[in-house]
């Protein structure tokens, strides 16, 4: 939206001043890589009209935890890696500047990134990067893989839970490191002054972050590596992929344990960021929600299962075919309303800790009382708070939630929210495309970490939603 002058002349800058952020559902696709203009301060809101039933298709974007992930691995790399569908998001930003920090050299145009990591000439990235998310400190492992020390910041993200390093410490301690933690800092050094060695380590959960980690720094350690109780999820099927595709030999992937026997070297490849299962998911129950019929792609309908398997027996129909997804809620589809079920998280193939927020809005609106129970992380129950304030009956205990639906139809009414984590965020987000009334929610920077374009995706559908944009002082 162009300003000019004559606009904000009778406006107070003194104060926030509020425009409205608004990208036409056609030009998606000239989305990607844009950042804000400098000049506006970047405290945007979410303004939603509920009640707008949504149709029609919307494209699914690359899985950002598995592009954070390979982003990380391209350090062990020779020569440039080029990965496409990596989705422009606040946090694939900040792992590209962590890895610039370091001397790597980066171009992106239209999702797709080049990575040449022949220039690294540190091997302390930026603290203050590092800080923003949780995802930056994968560095570790290809940087001792590689260069055989690092020093790396304590990581930053999401406030849902104690996410310890000591996984990763003890890990690469039993690769042959020496590593060391003081003043907010992980330092850490092949124990033999050349690199790391093979050896075999049992996680103590199966962490996602801390098997992807040690995975990299296997992957050029002297012999051969046995990592157990490691974690299943596709994400680290993806960055085994790409390993294997850079000169790796890692098998394994996708079971409880992992073989990897190290190489000299590895070199760049190519590779396609497959899908964010979690963003499919949320715009699934998005259809669900507001009992709307849409479709999505590409969706690998494998990485949801769980999802549809719940959505299913809630009286929900989906259809897949090839690598498209199609929800219908839609009352003469499925009758006057939707079943509540229960829901317990889990590692996967186990449902997703990612999607109980978002589960939780749909239960609001559903026949029956629902009981959910968070077992990844003990601190996810953030956004409860905020759906109470939109007349959500929930009662926390604990990790465990219990959600009393509404015979017909959502009981939510719009109020002013404050998204505190990503899939919190999302989570009001679906909850106030249901509420009666219209719905303002702050703190949506949390949701620019994980979700590319979500407002134009979600307008692409048929949803009242703008982007709220505050000015300090003048264009």
């Amino acid at each position: 939206m162009a300003l000019s002058s004559s606009t904000l002349c009778h406006q107070n800058l003194t104060k926030p001043y509020y425009i409205s952020f608004h990208k036409q559902p056609h030009i998606l696709s000239h989305l990607q890589f844009q950042t804000p203009p400098k000049t506006l301060t970047l405290d945007p809101k979410f303004t939603i009209t509920g009640g707008c039933k949504l149709s029609g298709h919307v494209p699914i974007s690359g899985s950002k935890n598995s592009a954070l992930s390979i982003l990380a691995a391209t350090l062990c790399c020779s020569g440039t890696s080029k990965l496409h569908g990596v989705p422009n998001l606040s946090d694939t930003r900040t792992m590209a500047s962590i890895l610039r920090s370091l001397g790597a050299e980066i171009e992106a145009c239209n999702g797709e990134m080049w990575i040449n990591a022949d220039g690294v000439g540190s091997v302390e990235p930026c603290p203050e990067d590092i800080g923003k998310i949780r995802g930056g400190f994968f560095v570790i492992g290809p940087l001792l893989a590689r260069f055989g020390e690092a020093v790396v910041a304590l990581p930053g993200g999401c406030d849902i839970g104690t996410r310890p390093v000591d996984l990763y410490i003890r890990g690469l301690r039993a690769l042959g490191a020496i590593v060391e933690l003081g003043d907010g800092k992980v330092r850490a050094q092949a124990a033999n002054g050349r690199g790391l060695v093979g050896g075999r380590f049992r996680l103590d959960h199966p962490s996602v972050g801390a098997t992807e980690t040690l995975m990299m720094a296997a992957c050029m350690a002297d012999g051969v590596t046995v990592l157990s109780n490691v974690a299943k999820e596709p994400e680290v099927i993806d960055l085994a992929r790409f390993l294997t595709g850079s000169g790796a030999c890692v098998e394994g992937a996708g079971s409880d344990t992992l073989y990897i026997k190290g190489k000299n070297q590895l070199h760049g490849s190519e590779c396609i960021v497959p899908p964010d299962r979690i963003e499919a998911g949320t715009f699934m129950l998005a259809a669900a929600i507001t009992r709307s019929s849409i479709s999505m792609s590409p969706v690998i309908p494998s990485h949801v299962a769980c999802l549809i398997d719940k959505l299913l027996a809630a009286g929900c129909k989906i259809t897949c075919a090839h690598d498209t997804l199609e929800v219908s809620a839609v009352p003469d589809d499925v009758g006057d309303n939707l079943q509540g079920f229960d829901v317990r998280t889990c590692p996967f193939p186990g449902f997703p800790t990612d999607l109980q927020p978002q589960t939780m809005v749909l239960l609001t609106t559903c026949n029956g009382s629902s009981i959910v129970e968070e077992t990844v992380f003990e601190n996810r129950m953030g956004h409860v708070r905020e759906l109470q304030k939109l007349g959500a009956r929930i009662q926390v205990c604990g990790s465990t939630a219990v959600i009393c639906g509404k015979e017909k139809g959502s009981a939510l009414l719009s109020s002013q929210l404050v998204a505190k984590d990503l899939r919190g965020g999302v989570s009001l987000v679906l909850a106030g495309l249901a509420a009666e009334g219209v719905t303002e929610i702050s703190g949506i920077a949390h949701i620019d970490r994980g979700y590319e374009n979500l407002d134009a995706k979600l307008r692409l559908l048929g949803a009242d939603i703008k982007r709220l944009i505050p000015l300090t002082s003048p264009l």
